[in-house]
C-alpha cells in the first residue's frame, strides 16, 4: 500500500512497532512468573491511539449512514487491515476467558480498529469519497 500523507505513514509506522509489543505482551501471560520484566502494552498506547482518533476525526465529514469498505486503494486496505484487527480483538476476548490477557492490550486493539476506520475515511477525500451503504438499493 502506498500512502500520499507522510502523516499516516508515521502513525502506520507508529502502529507496526506497537504490533510487536502486542506479540511480546501476549507470549508473556500474566500469570508467568519471571525475574525480567515481560513487555507489556501500556495505557500510554492506547492514549496515544484516542489521541489519533481525536485529531484525524476531527477533520472528517460527517456521517449519516454506514461506511462501506472501499473508496480509494489505501483506504481499502485499511478497512481490511481493521476486519484482521478486529478478528483478532475477538480472539483475545476468547483467550481472557481462559487466562489472564493484559486489560490495555484489549483495550488498544479495540482502540486499534476504530483508529484504521478513521484513517480510512482521511484517506477517502476526508470522508467525502467514502462508499456508503445505501438502504434496499439493490431490492
Amino acid at each position: 500500500m502506498h500512502v500520499e500523507d507522510a502523516e499516516i505513514r508515521d502513525v502506520l509506522t507508529h502502529i507496526q512497532n506497537d504490533l510487536f509489543d502486542l506479540g511480546g505482551d501476549l507470549r508473556r501471560p500474566e500469570r508467568e512468573h519471571r525475574k525480567a520484566e515481560p513487555l507489556r502494552v501500556s495505557e500510554g498506547q492506547v492514549t496515544w491511539i484516542e489521541e489519533r482518533i481525536d485529531s484525524f476525526n476531527g477533520a472528517l465529514a460527517p456521517l449519516d449512514s454506514f461506511v462501506l469498505p472501499g473508496g480509494s486503494h489505501a483506504a481499502a486496505h485499511l478497512h481490511l487491515a481493521r476486519t484482521v484487527v478486529r478478528r483478532a480483538e475477538r480472539d483475545m476476548t476468547e483467550i481472557a476467558y481462559q487466562e489472564p490477557v493484559n486489560p490495555a492490550a484489549l483495550r488498544y486493539v479495540n482502540r486499534l480498529s476504530d483508529l484504521l476506520f478513521v484513517l480510512a475515511r482521511h484517506l477517502n477525500e476526508r470522508g467525502q469519497a467514502d462508499v456508503l451503504w445505501q438502504p434496499g438499493l439493490h431490492r
